[in-house]
């Protein structure tokens, strides 16, 4: 809450006529989630946008041969940009009895919408849900049978996503009542999820093939402002307007140019209807 207040200060500062609220929420705790919706629903009587951001990735581990392979292989750009088989993560169960990584990454948010239906469906004027997938959302590391990721190693993945195949599934469910839902992509960044997978040294080390890949590949934003760009830009468009089945990326040039661009979401579409939000 410090760090909310600290925010809400300095956006007061700049602009002095905005209202600015805050509400506490714990995605990893159902009864936080319920009483944060309780909250919000005596606040206000709709919500134009809705940014579901919150994530984590406990204790990642790095492959340290799967990197060296790597390192001297064509996927080496494929492999910096998505960290496709580079993590495994030590998953915990919650006090609510699911695994964490899951019940922060998805279901708590998932909650957080149904509770906040009356609030986001008005057909008159859409609403927008803006998730915070990755590009190391693979298909190979979801199941099914095993939404939670509880006998895998890489959960972080598997809830991205099931992010991608709950937004689609949301948007054939809830956009007759003026519900769109998007997924982006914020790039690599180096933010306080990503700097304990590795010692300070070992970055020292890579930050100078990291600088030179951008020049092959944009995934590679580096800074939380360079990532936000296609959080940004969706805010400037129309909900309606935007594919449901493409997640919007973040991107960033070698010079430092920042663009958003866009992906087809690698999911199976014919089968992802609304008994997916049922599922849970």
């Amino acid at each position: 809450m410090s760090k909310a207040e600290a925010v809400r200060t300095s956006l007061l500062a700049s602009h002095p006529a905005a209202e600015v609220s805050i509400v506490q929420v714990d995605v990893s705790s159902l009864p936080s989630v319920f009483q944060a919706t309780k909250e919000l629903k005596q606040r206000f009587q709709r919500l134009d946008y809705v940014y579901l951001n919150a994530g984590i990735m406990p204790n990642p581990q790095l492959n340290i041969k799967a990197l060296f392979r790597g390192l001297f292989s064509r996927k080496v750009i494929h492999m910096f940009s998505t960290a496709e088989g580079l993590l495994t993560q030590n998953d915990k169960i919650t006090p609510d009895g699911l695994q964490e990584v899951f019940e922060t990454n998805v279901f708590g948010h998932f909650i957080l919408i149904q509770e906040l239906e009356s609030l986001l469906c008005h057909s008159e004027s859409p609403s927008q849900l803006i998730w915070t997938s990755s590009r190391n959302a693979k298909k190979s590391n979801f199941s099914f049978e095993d939404v939670q990721h509880s006998k895998g190693q890489e959960p972080y993945s598997s809830s991205k996503y099931a992010i991608d195949l709950l937004s689609v599934a949301l948007n054939r469910h809830f956009n007759h009542q003026g519900l769109y839902s998007s997924v982006v992509c914020p790039g690599t960044m180096l933010t306080n999820l990503t700097y304990g997978i590795l010692p300070p040294f070992v970055w020292m080390l890579i930050m100078p093939i990291i600088w030179l890949l951008r020049f092959f590949a944009n995934a590679f934003t580096l800074t939380p402002h360079n990532g936000t760009e296609a959080l940004v830009w969706l805010f400037h468009q129309k909900p309606e307007s935007l594919n449901p089945l493409v997640k919007y990326l973040s991107a960033t040039t070698g010079f430092g140019s920042n663009y958003v661009t866009s992906k087809k979401l690698d999911t199976p579409f014919l089968h992802v209807n609304c008994s997916y939000l049922s599922f849970f």
